[in-house]
């Protein structure tokens, strides 16, 4: 028997294990978290400002939108003047080159139209002919002004001045002078000697194309750092929607040159390490029977890495909001596994750990605590799968409420309120519905055993418990009524009631193997014992605690049950056949043995309970009489007698636990055995 303070009885190996976890914990989580730390901001014109109030950190400009800028630049556009280079060789070789052609040809158009014909080619090609194959103006503007490059000199001219090849041959075959003659020179494919001479000037154009866009200014204003951008719940209009865009924007761009990235990672790893190592202390000081195995210590750091590497997920890449992940398993599968004090360090630690990776962390560590410590209420005493599901409705309840008051306390009415977030609540919500089949994986992983679990095995349909009514309806009513006042003995001192009412269903299955040889299953006065020695009746009634460990293994019963089978009668001796067997050979040295159970003695409070039910409710049946005296002295003694061989040195309870026991078995058995009035008979 312990004090409240457990000592932690750890290994060098052991603290080593613990250590190298904690560190794969903290590595696991920072390595998954997201690299870029920038807050980013919600920006919607004409929604109230959610965030805190925002002072500039440093001097920035506020640029103009898009639409304003481009109505600027469109506007200095119009007086965007491409470059042509004017080629006057090329008129002259095509002139040349069409008199020649003429000269060869036989052609019945007379020889003065050939002049006529060469001075318009001239006049068309002093006027300029436009290379049409780059677009007029650049990007597809349309073209009012070019400036025309002639002899090093640049002038401006009407874009309508100058012709395309197809129009300068409209002009030559519709000219009046040979329309007489058309028929004659039409055949001479005067298209051949019509080719553009003004060709478009790439460089020199874009080159004042981007003179003029440069010369419209990308920012209205300046802000100062330490200028006050916004205040919070104040509404967005468009002045302000483009100097926080603006804001945004310029931050980027100066984060683009830092390099931080190595002091970021440090803080962090700093951070999940203090976090991660405080609530490791809290387990060693506090929850030392939990630190000390390491099932529960991986149970409970594997949940948080889970959860922490799955927002991380979120966060880094953008697929949904983090309020999907049901965090409230955390603390559901911890609660229902361990204790609720357990549950809410846990959960809280998880959520300080996500929240750092968040953009707006005060929002998710009010709304994800409420939801855990509302899960940690609703299953405050487990007794019916029911309860998962009451519990995923309430903590999704309980997350729209605290959503909705943080909404109002930023926006001051219902019409500001965004509602996608309620609908990602809405989706964790439904999420949490799984908690029930997880949760038998989550039993199986690390070897857990739920009330749910233990609520099942209670089915008195169960197959063991069906053949130990049928067989040895004795031992089964025994049972029932040790796991009643174990139960409530464990209601009183704090203990696990449905787990210590569960073992003491199956603490007896042993007896199913050779029920004559227990008292409470004889009748007709048959008493097998008389047939044995003293030690072969020790040994059949000791048997029934291997016999109920093989029943157990056969059935696959979970190992919290398989103890209080072995540790009911902890290393205690089987008193009768003790003593009759000493008192029949007192000169004879008796081997202790023989007469020993194998124990081992209870380890835990509620194996120390039902040791206690178990031999008070066995002895109660053999009182000459139920008197309270009666009751109390044997409820006493029985219990003084097992502190005083030592059955509870190893056990975590406590001298007020044994006191309350004691008191709650006395009530109970002066229930049990209460004096009924005799009825009177009618006389005849």
């Amino acid at each position: 028997m312990t004090d409240f303070n457990i000592k932690i009885d750890l290994t060098w190996h052991d603290v080593a294990t613990r250590v190298v976890l904690v560190l794969a914990t903290v590595a696991a989580i920072v390595w998954f978290m997201p690299r870029d730390t920038r807050l980013t901001f919600k920006i919607e014109q004409g929604k109230p400002w959610r965030y805190a109030d925002l002072t500039a950190p440093f001097d920035f400009p506020v640029y103009k939108s898009e639409t304003v800028l481009k109505a600027e630049i469109d506007s200095v556009l119009r007086d965007y003047e491409p470059y042509y280079i004017f080629n006057k060789d090329i008129g002259n070789d095509k002139v040349r080159e069409f008199l020649q052609a003429f000269s060869l040809k036989k052609s019945k158009l007379p020889v003065d139209y050939k002049i006529i014909i060469a001075n318009r080619l001239r006049a068309l090609y002093e006027q300029g002919i436009v290379d049409t194959k780059e677009p007029l103006g650049g990007d597809g503007d349309t073209l009012h002004i070019l400036r025309m490059v002639r002899d090093k000199t640049a002038q401006s001219i009407s874009a309508a001045q100058v012709l395309t090849a197809p129009q300068a041959y409209e002009m030559l075959v519709n000219d009046p002078t040979l329309q007489k003659q058309r028929e004659h020179f039409m055949v001479l494919n005067l298209n051949n000697y019509i080719v553009p001479n003004l060709t478009y000037d790439r460089e020199r154009s874009e080159a004042s194309r981007e003179d003029l866009i440069a010369s419209v200014p990308k920012a209205s204003e300046v802000v100062q750092r330490g200028q006050a951008i916004i205040s919070h719940g104040t509404v967005i209009n468009k002045k302000e929607y483009q100097v926080l865009e603006s804001f945004l924007r310029e931050r980027d761009r100066l984060h683009a040159n830092e390099t931080h990235l190595s002091s970021t990672i440090l803080g962090r790893t700093l951070y999940v390490l203090l976090i991660v190592t405080g609530f490791t202390l809290f387990l060693s000081v506090f929850r030392a029977d939990y630190f000390e195995k390491m099932r529960s210590v991986g149970m409970i750091y594997a949940l948080v890495i889970l959860f922490s590497i799955l927002a991380s997920m979120l966060v880094s890449h953008t697929v949904f909001h983090v309020f999907i992940l049901p965090f409230a398993m955390v603390p559901i599968f911890i609660r229902v596994f361990m204790d609720s004090r357990t549950a809410f360090m846990a959960h809280s630690c998880m959520v300080l750990i996500c929240a750092v990776i968040l953009q707006h962390p005060l929002d998710f560590v009010a709304i994800e605590t409420v939801a855990g410590l509302t899960a940690i209420i609703s299953l405050r005493d487990l007794s019916s799968r029911s309860q998962l599901l009451w519990t995923a409705f309430f903590v999704t309840l309980a997350s729209f409420l605290m959503n909705l008051s943080l909404d109002l306390i930023a926006t001051n009415s219902f019409a500001g309120i965004d509602l996608s977030e309620y609908n990602y609540l809405m989706v964790c919500g439904v999420m949490l519905f799984c908690s029930y089949p997880l949760l038998y994986i989550m039993e199986k992983m690390f070897g857990y055993t739920s009330n749910i679990t233990l609520i099942e095995l209670s089915d008195m349909n169960k197959e063991l418990l069906r053949r130990m009514s049928e067989v040895a309806p004795g031992t089964f009513q025994h049972s029932i009524q040790v796991g009643n006042l174990a139960a409530e003995i464990a209601r009183k001192i704090g203990a696990k009631a449905q787990l210590v009412r569960t073992g003491a269903l199956y603490h007896d299955i042993g007896k199913i193997a050779n029920p004559i040889y227990f008292t409470e299953n004889q009748s007709g006065g048959i008493n097998p014992h008389e047939q044995l020695s003293c030690i072969e009746s020790a040994q059949m009634i000791i048997s029934h605690v291997t016999e109920g460990m093989k029943l157990a293994e056969k059935h696959n019963l979970p190992e919290v049950i398989k103890n209080f089978i072995a540790t009911h009668h902890g290393q205690g001796k089987t008193k009768y056949f003790y003593v009759k067997y000493k008192n029949e050979h007192p000169d004879e040295e008796v081997d202790e043995l023989l007469f020993t159970y194998p124990g081992p003695n209870p380890f835990t409070k509620e194996q120390a309970i039902l040791m206690m039910a178990d031999a008070v409710e066995a002895a109660s049946r053999s009182l000459p009489d139920y008197t309270e005296q009666s009751i109390r002295q044997l409820v006493n003694r029985i219990i003084d007698s097992m502190l005083a061989d030592g059955f509870f040195r190893e056990c975590p309870i406590t001298f007020r636990d044994i006191a309350y026991a004691k008191t709650v078995l006395i009530e109970k058995l002066k229930t049990i055995y209460h004096t009924r009035i005799s009825y009177p008979e009618l006389k005849k």
